[in-house]
């Protein structure tokens, strides 16, 4: 049970934290491209610009990243962001890891406490015989319910597991559109004011 008790705890933690950290206001925040075209309008896509912008939020940092090669060519500026991108989707995805461990393994911590619990019981009825059959029947149900609690655990954290990747998944592809956006609005490539109307 210790094993399963310190799980759930674990599992209790990431899911807090993953929610906290996973809202769009702090990975995708509503009007940065917008930002960056009134910048690019008005001659002010300085360095200290872009280091505010790469220092707002994880799609800051991948728009950022194209930013710094803009006198190049659209090609290096993909390069750039993908490059940064990777690293960003890595943070996205931390702990989530943990929390589909976490997912699989208690119900087989539970299984192997229940198959524990099975084995004493047996002994002791190899050792003092059936005796009374309450007692015997007490003893399986505390066996059992190990396993109640690793599915307890499990299932809630498995989960989250699914809902957190796929809000990654999500995030992700917003901030490739975002930043193919970018890099084809500031080469001339598309028209209009990208991010004034951010699609939801």
């Amino acid at each position: 049970m210790w094993p399963i008790l310190f799980c759930g705890i674990g599992a209790v933690g990431i899911i807090l934290e993953r929610f906290w950290s996973l809202q769009t206001r702090y990975v995708a925040p509503k009007g940065l491209l917008f930002q960056i075209w009134q910048w690019a309008k008005s001659s002010q896509l300085t360095p200290a610009n872009i280091n505010a912008l790469r220092d707002s939020s994880p799609l800051g940092r991948v728009l950022a990243a194209g930013l710094d090669n803009l006198h190049h060519s659209r090609e290096i500026m993909k390069e750039s962001i993908e490059e940064v991108g990777r690293h960003v989707v890595h943070e996205l995805e931390r702990y989530l890891n943990s929390l589909g461990t976490i997912a699989s393994v208690s119900p087989l911590l539970g299984l192997l406490g229940t198959v524990f619990g099975m084995i004493q019981v047996f002994s002791a009825i190899n050792v003092h015989g059936v005796g009374n059959p309450t007692e015997m029947a007490g003893g399986i149900a505390k066996a059992l319910l190990t396993t109640a609690a690793g599915l307890s655990v499990a299932i809630p954290s498995l989960m989250f597991y699914r809902y957190f990747r796929g809000r990654v998944d999500a995030f992700v592809v917003m901030m490739e559109q975002e930043a193919i956006k970018m890099v084809e609005t500031l080469h001339g490539e598309r028209a209009g004011e990208p991010g004034a109307k951010k699609p939801q």
